[in-house]
């Protein structure tokens, strides 16, 4: 028996990446799950990589839409009838720059995505499911939210507001619904593709594990969370990071 039988499990940003590997252990743990991503072709070349069908739906969806969450939560209450997991791992990061140049729109893009879709997907897992049946939240952070870093301050500072929103989250929504973060190091991802393809064995060598996160690292502990191993788990971020931050020198730079 897998660790998530029976469960129904919702992750955002699932067509690659980290969030696809949440969904596909998931999966293998008995969880049906279910994938959003914004592009319907992203979303199926992700189902391709499921040995079989019976447990996974694709929903198309704007993760920074407060109507698309609500809808992704209803149609996924439709096809698999409950919703005890609901992985809030969407992120962008469009802007590369000192905080004082960044632009409006992309501000605003980073927030939508990255903070203000922890609320809306929370929101609506809670009021059309949880708050009656209970259930599991895990929101993706980062590293970067624990502290000031050059060229991505915008995006550390939409990840500190994950660490603060999963504490807040917690308090308001036990004891139903437990809310826990996880705050990843450098992961071998596109979304972070500029910060490692050219210096992978430079960074890696800086790390006490000696190399970069691989997605699959951060989903077993992803799942670890959503499962009943953790039952007595609320409010917390756990750093999964090769030893970054234990490290002076471990910077991603």
């Amino acid at each position: 028996m897998g660790r998530l039988d029976g469960r129904v499990v919702l992750v955002t940003g699932a067509s690659r990446g980290i969030g696809l590997a949440i969904a596909q252990l998931a999966w293998r743990e008995g969880a049906s799950v279910v994938l959003t991503s914004r592009k319907p072709e992203n979303l199926d070349e992700a189902l391709a990589t499921f040995d079989d069908h019976a447990r996974v739906a694709t929903i198309a969806a704007h993760v920074g839409s407060r109507a698309d969450a609500e809808r992704v939560v209803r149609e996924t209450l439709q096809i698999f009838g409950r919703l005890d997991g609901l992985v809030n791992n969407a992120g962008t990061n469009p802007y590369f720059g000192p905080l004082v140049d960044i632009d409006d729109a992309l501000m605003q893009k980073t927030y939508e995505v990255n903070q203000a879709s922890i609320v809306t997907h929370t929101a609506a897992a809670w009021h059309q499911w949880m708050q009656a049946h209970g259930g599991a939240v895990v929101n993706i952070a980062s590293i970067g939210g624990l502290g000031p870093e050059p060229g991505i301050g915008w995006y550390n500072t939409t990840k500190a507001a994950v660490i603060y929103l999963t504490k807040q989250l917690a308090l308001e929504l036990g004891p139903s619904v437990r809310v826990n973060a996880i705050a990843p190091g450098l992961v071998r991802t596109e979304l972070a593709r500029e910060l490692w393809s050219t210096h992978e064995a430079s960074i890696a060598a800086r790390l006490p594990l000696r190399r970069l996160g691989e997605p699959e690292d951060i989903a077993s502990v992803a799942v670890a969370l959503l499962s009943s191993d953790t039952s007595w788990m609320t409010g917390q971020t756990l750093v999964v990071d090769g030893g970054t931050t234990i490290n002076a020198s471990g910077g991603v730079s």
